[in-house]
């Protein structure tokens, strides 16, 4: 009975460690996807709007393109991560 309930306590440790890695992967993502999307694109277009990029301001860049990228190069990072972290975790498909 005391193997079972230390079992469950050491599964349930476990679950709490793979959960808080995950929440941190989830958060530090939306904030970049934040900072790029929002920050660049809208608040930091002014002193962006100097440097050139394709034919246009960097600002005008991240707003229409460049938050796209970085959302789309995000959700290949976390793949990449969750599956590392499930193979430490040991719950992979």
């Amino acid at each position: 009975m005391a193997d079972r309930t230390t079992n469950t306590a050491q599964t349930a440790e476990s679950d709490k460690g793979y959960w808080q890695a995950n929440v941190r992967i989830i958060l530090v993502s939306l904030v970049i996807w934040a900072v790029v999307s929002f920050g660049f694109g809208i608040l930091l277009r002014p002193m962006l709007s100097g440097i050139s990029v394709g034919g246009t301001d960097l600002g005008f860049w991240f707003a229409q393109q460049g938050s796209i990228l970085v959302f789309l190069a995000l959700i290949f990072f976390y793949a990449f991560r969750m599956n590392k972290l499930d193979k430490e975790f040991g719950v992979e498909e």
